[in-house]
């Protein structure tokens, strides 16, 4: 396949491009060769809303800068040459932005905040005007280092925040997405299909599939998408079209002489290739490439749920639930007495089941009648829940008072209590009632390694509207590659959640 592909590349290739092959081949082995792209198959150009994006994310961080530079001048400024050093350092700290590659288009196409290009940008800044004061023996460069630099990161992240929100809203609505060409069976298409689909704000949609020989012929479609060609094809296929993406399922029997071959035919064009490696809940800190002379090997790590690392998550948990009631105690006040109108208790108890199945008492502010639990059977031919969860999206049992306190996460607010007394975390997995875990099989109870969260992944996620088997890959999922980044992540996604109400009933 990758030598037909060759053939046709060397027919159409000029002398131009001929000494550009040959070249390549001299000084990069293996980086040039049948694949060259060529006026017959050019490169995949970045889509027009790739490159305004760009455009929109570089002036963001460019302005960050300038206003940043300019508060600090008009702040804390006390010698004559500081106008000198802001501009300085204005100019420093968006260079250092341009070479942490915090606006490649592969990275801001994925719709984060580019967060990690962001920190390393930031340090390389404060080491950069740091050095450059210790050479030049300026003490007024120490404001630019310990307050432009974090004041500088802050205002680009709150800046970018409201264009990646954007664009999400964009890719929900069938814009701003990727075309991707789906190679293997028929299942894991659809798996991909509806993964993309469900999660539009990832920014992937599958505009063509190769299939295996004698299932669907090319010409016809799959849930939408249409059939391109067969496995054995993929590379032509992905070749002729604009295809940002090749995706192979775990499925597909290549062998990786094949694999490899594809992929430098891909790469020619600027096609990334994806390969599914089946790991369905493994992902983030716990995956890693591990070369051993030259033998790339994944590394699936352990998780981070030592000692050390969960002593400091129990610290940032119990500053962050102590800091949090503070701020929120006049709130708390008032929902009490709006729930204590009808006479009924204010606090709603519940056995949960904690880290390493430790049952414990989670507190929430009452949102039901005070006898919803005897209640419970007679709607029980109702349920909205999949699994053992219990669920009704009109719940005759949730007081008027309640409604709104769930609508807006304010019944959750006790929870703060439980993550002070070490039972709970500010993040976690979802806390399990008792009944759902007697019914878990397989690797569920896995979750438990880790204390349960106020929210999670399950929260940002969908919340109720998740069925029962994706609330628990979500948990496993968090466990297996949690960090403190991504702790930072979900409580950041929370309030967003949180407003817009997402799954709350």
């Amino acid at each position: 396949m990758s030598q037909e592909l060759g053939q046709r590349a060397a027919v159409a290739e000029s002398p131009l491009d001929q000494v550009r092959r040959h070249l390549g081949a001299m000084l990069f082995p293996g980086q040039f060769g049948p694949g060259l792209a060529t006026p017959d198959r050019p490169r995949v150009p970045p889509s027009r809303w790739e490159t305004k994006y760009r455009a929109m994310v570089a002036s963001t961080d460019i302005a960050s800068a300038a206003l940043s530079a300019g508060v600090v001048h008009l702040t804390v400024r006390a010698e004559p040459g500081y106008p000198v050093v802001g501009i300085v350092a204005a100019v420093v700290a968006v260079a250092s932005l341009v070479l942490c590659g915090a606006w490649e288009t592969s990275t801001l196409r994925r719709g984060g905040t580019g967060f990690g290009r962001l920190v390393h940008a930031s340090g390389m800044t404060a080491v950069l005007l740091g050095l450059g004061g210790l050479a030049a023996s300026a003490l007024e460069v120490r404001p630019w280092v310990f307050v432009f630099v974090p004041l500088d990161l802050l205002v680009s992240l709150l800046a970018r925040r409201p264009l990646q929100r954007s664009l999400h809203r964009k890719r929900i609505r069938g814009r701003c997405l990727r075309p991707v060409l789906a190679v293997g069976s028929v299942e894991s298409m659809r798996k991909l299909v509806e993964r993309t689909r469900r999660h539009g704000y990832a920014g992937w949609v599958v505009a063509g599939a190769c299939l295996p020989s004698g299932t669907h012929p090319p010409g016809s479609s799959v849930d939408g998408v249409p059939v391109l060609g067969t496995v054995e094809s993929a590379a032509l296929v992905a070749a002729k079209g604009h295809y940002h993406a090749v995706a192979v399922s775990r499925d597909t029997d290549w062998r990786p002489e094949t694999l490899e071959a594809v992929w430098r035919d891909l790469r020619a064009i600027g096609t990334e290739l994806l390969v599914d490696p089946g790991l369905t809940h493994t992902c983030g800190p716990a995956l890693r490439v591990a070369p051993v002379d030259a033998l790339p090997l994944l590394r699936l790590g352990l998780p981070s749920t030592g000692r050390t690392a969960q002593k400091v998550k129990s610290v940032l948990d119990r500053a962050g639930a102590a800091a949090l009631l503070l701020l929120a105690a006049p709130l708390m006040l008032a929902v009490a007495a709006a729930v204590r109108t009808d006479g009924g208790p204010v606090f709603y108890r519940q056995t949960r089941v904690g880290r390493h199945g430790e049952l414990f008492s989670m507190a929430k502010f009452r949102s039901m009648v005070p006898n919803a639990d005897e209640l419970k059977a007679s709607f029980a031919a109702k349920n909205d829940g999949s699994g053992p969860l219990f669920k009704l999206r009109r719940d005759p049992r949730v007081t008027r008072v309640g409604g709104v306190l769930r609508r807006l996460s304010l019944d959750e607010l006790p929870q703060l209590f439980n993550v002070l007394t070490g039972k709970m975390s500010l993040v976690g997995p979802r806390p399990p009632l008792p009944e759902e875990v007697a019914t878990y099989a397989g690797d569920a109870a896995h979750r438990f390694v880790v204390k349960p969260g106020i929210t999670g992944l399950w929260q940002v996620s969908g919340r109720s509207d998740l069925s029962w088997q994706e609330s628990v890959q979500l948990d496993l999922r968090y466990v297996e590659s949690w960090s403190l980044g991504l702790d930072f992540r979900i409580l950041w996604q929370t309030a967003g959640a949180v407003l817009r109400r997402t799954g709350a009933y």
